[in-house]
């Protein structure tokens, strides 16, 4: 893993090198989620989050379970009971 040593500059800003920037596809202007654990921060992009979500859900739904399906049929049979 890459590490580069930075300073804490006024208003907390933190500058994030060019060579991240780029091996993360961050444009000035983009948003970033910063996640606080184990005693440090970590920077993600919102696709990144995204991706390691759906990674977690993945690991506790069986292939071809669809939530999404589930939830739909729900909805539609507590709107039937209406």
């Amino acid at each position: 893993m890459a590490s580069v040593r930075t300073r804490l500059t006024d208003g907390g800003r933190i500058v994030i090198p060019a060579e991240f920037r780029k091996a993360l596809g961050l444009c000035v202007g983009d948003q970033v989620l910063l996640i606080l654990e184990n005693g440090g921060v970590t920077v993600v992009t919102p696709a990144e989050a995204a991706r390691q979500a759906r990674a977690i859900v993945q690991r506790h739904v069986p292939e071809g379970r669809s939530l999404a399906d589930e939830l739909i049929a729900e909805r539609r049979a507590e709107a039937a009971r209406e």
